[in-house]
């Protein structure tokens, strides 16, 4: 019973000498927060009292780093160590190459047999791109103008803010997030210029140790000129109103004559149409008519209406009736030798022909021909 009383007590002794033994180091200070940007360097440091063995540095509870009094331990190349004694404490450092975003998280130094511990968090941030639209601005002196910048791809968002490098009246800013991009945001500046200069866009963050910044150039036209542009003078509206009027008016006219033409062209077609058709009446009529005419010529007609100048005689009756025109030859032939028949030319039928007949010297009969 004495004996079993001895190793309980030796069993206690042991166990206080290792809590004597291991509490006779500790953590002092541990890391702190840092906020660095993607691809630098991130450095945490964590002071130890003498006679420590081992120094373990986790990052989101993976331990990524051993530190013992001879050398350290390394499992990762982008996790390094470097050491320090300060005022007979130790320091151990541990540096982060070429950080990215996935680092972001807890940074813990423990030590070995030691409940105590030492945390820390890392911020990574990722600078983005920043831009304004256009690089040369051209507004008019004394009107109000608005100008934007774009912070596209940062983490966190970057505080936007403005350099104004040109005389105003009035000028005010306010940014806001993009809402459907929570890396993007966008700053407005409404001002009213009264001279040529530059406007700047500066966006900082914590990390950033020189904020980034972009610049443009605004040019200032007079008021009398604030209508010129690129392109050319633009019109006032009551003129593109009066434009817009004429032009319909214009339109309305065209197709009020192009109706009107194609009435004419198809009155026109008819009229031709119906002045052929009594061409070819008329024609036909003109040849019904001469034909007639024709036909009462050939035939011929005795006018009955002619009365004798003389009475009629007995004696005159009783003379044979001789043609006046067979005469003429008889008297010429007693000049001329005979020569043949006399043989007369044919008269056309289209030529009234009128015919002498002399009874007597005295009394000559004449006949019409109609």
């Amino acid at each position: 019973m004495e004996g079993c009383w001895r190793g309980i007590l030796a069993t206690l002794v042991v166990l206080a000498g290792l809590a004597a033994s291991g509490s006779s180091y500790q953590i002092i200070e541990g890391p702190k927060n840092a906020t660095v940007l993607v691809g630098w360097e991130a450095r945490f440091n964590c002071t130890v009292s003498q006679g420590w063995r081992l120094i373990m540095w986790a990052l989101n509870s993976t331990v990524v780093l051993s530190i013992t009094p001879k050398e350290p331990i390394i499992t990762n190349d982008r996790f390094t160590s470097e050491s320090y004694e300060e005022g007979g404490d130790f320091i151990s450092e541990m540096v982060i190459h070429d950080v990215q975003f996935s680092d972001a998280g807890q940074i813990k130094c423990s030590l070995q047999n030691s409940d105590r511990e030492g945390s820390a968090f890392l911020s990574v941030q990722v600078v983005g791109k920043l831009s304004i639209p256009n690089n040369s601005l051209v507004v008019t002196e004394d009107e109000a103008c608005n100008v934007t910048c774009h912070a596209v791809g940062w983490t966190p968002l970057p505080a936007l803010s403005w350099e104004i490098g040109v005389p105003v009246s009035h000028s005010s800013c306010y940014s806001v997030p993009e809402p459907d991009d929570l890396q993007s945001a966008v700053s407005v500046l409404t001002l009213t210029p009264q001279g040529n200069g530059t406007l700047t866009c500066v966006a900082a963050m914590k990390g950033l140790q020189v904020p980034e910044s972009v610049t443009v150039n605004l040019t200032v036209l007079p008021s009398h000129l604030g209508d010129i542009d690129e392109s050319g003078p633009s019109l006032p509206t009551w003129a593109i109103v009066l434009l817009a009027v004429s032009f319909s008016l214009l339109l309305i006219l065209i197709i009020v004559l192009i109706i009107i033409f194609c009435c004419c062209c198809v009155s026109g077609r008819e009229k031709k149409e119906s002045d052929y058709q009594s061409e070819i009446r008329k024609s036909a009529n003109v040849k019904t008519n001469k034909e007639t005419s024709e036909t009462k010529l050939k035939s011929g007609n005795e006018n009955c209406g002619y009365s004798s100048d003389e009475p009629k005689t007995t004696k005159a009756a009783s003379l044979p009736p001789k043609s006046y025109e067979s005469s003429v030859p008889e008297e010429r032939s007693s000049g001329h030798p005979h020569k043949g028949p006399d043989h007369h030319q044919p008269v056309s039928s289209s030529h009234p022909h009128v015919t002498f007949y002399m009874a007597s010297p005295k009394k000559v009969r004449n006949v019409t021909l109609v």
